[in-house]
């Protein structure tokens, strides 16, 4: 089996040396809708549901965060936590303390342009290579697959908290799994999963699965399971209600009472705790 990354990219079929079909597309368009919700809004003082931040801070955060991963791209580290969902959370808190803009217009701008900066600068330099983010090390395809989960999730945020649509749909979750295969190792809840043996296989409805096996509560990521293993449990479930439950912003119960997740296997029953194994950032 191969790595994390690897795994991610073999499920889009992508050719090494260039991005994935589609997730320039994707990151292009998601950043230009965030900035037309930005600049319809009435103001950015509006509570943000289910976070601590107003309109105007996850917009700030937006731009400060596409503006660190387009550099990541070209080369230039930036050290940003400490590669924990505490940690990364923690630093997030202190980097928007030190930037001031809260106005819609140049935070939409701003959005905009970094995630253009990544785009030029995955243009200019090997794929392949691999760099540091803030969630470890991933190449400029999984690091593009990251920007993408990341303006999703907070896109969402402010969609909900302005009364708009979200932009989130199918083909941007596919385009997110190779960060998400990725990043879950990295977001295991040690105390939620220790000493847990169990092998998971997650199956997206349309297309695309993973595996996770936990040995000893250690979390291993994959495309698919060995063929010497079984799944103790099979998901199915509907890509966008995947991608906002792993981001903490769908609620597993309401969702399996909705239809769009099902459990099956020799132990149905681990799939309603399958969530609760991971904390997002």
């Amino acid at each position: 089996m191969g790595s994390a990354a690897d795994q991610g990219q073999d499920i889009l079929g992508t050719p090494s040396g260039r991005l994935p079909e589609g997730l320039a597309d994707a990151i292009r368009a998601t950043a230009e809708e965030i900035a037309e919700l930005l600049r319809g809004a009435p103001g950015t003082g509006a509570p943000v549901p289910g976070l601590v931040w107003t309109v105007g801070e996850v917009a700030a955060h937006l731009a400060q965060a596409n503006e660190l991963m387009a550099g990541v791209a070209a080369g230039r580290p930036h050290r940003h936590g400490d590669g924990t969902p505490q940690g990364i959370a923690a630093a997030n808190e202190q980097a928007l303390a030190a930037f001031g803009e809260r106005a819609a217009e140049p935070l939409a701008a701003m959005i905009v342009e970094q995630a253009e900066a990544y785009l030029d600068a995955v243009a200019e330099c090997p794929t392949g290579e691999t760099l540091m983010t803030p969630m470890g090390p991933m190449n400029r395809v999984v690091l593009g697959s990251y920007l993408l989960t990341h303006m999703l999730g907070h896109g969402y945020d402010l969609a909900r908290a302005l009364g708009r649509p979200h932009m989130v749909d199918r083909a941007r979750v596919t385009l997110a799994l190779p960060f998400m295969i990725e990043a879950m190792p990295r977001v295991t809840d040690a105390a939620a999963t220790e000493g847990l043996n169990a092998r998971y296989v997650v199956r997206l409805w349309g297309g695309g699965q993973f595996a996770v096996t936990f040995t000893d509560g250690v979390a291993t990521v994959g495309q698919e399971l060995p063929d010497r293993d079984r799944p103790d449990c099979t998901i199915s479930i509907e890509p966008v209600t995947f991608l906002l439950m792993a981001l903490g912003r769908c609620s597993p119960v309401g969702a399996m009472a909705r239809g769009r997740v099902l459990a099956w296997g020799r132990k149905p029953w681990l799939g309603p705790r399958f969530p609760e194994y991971f904390k997002a950032p």
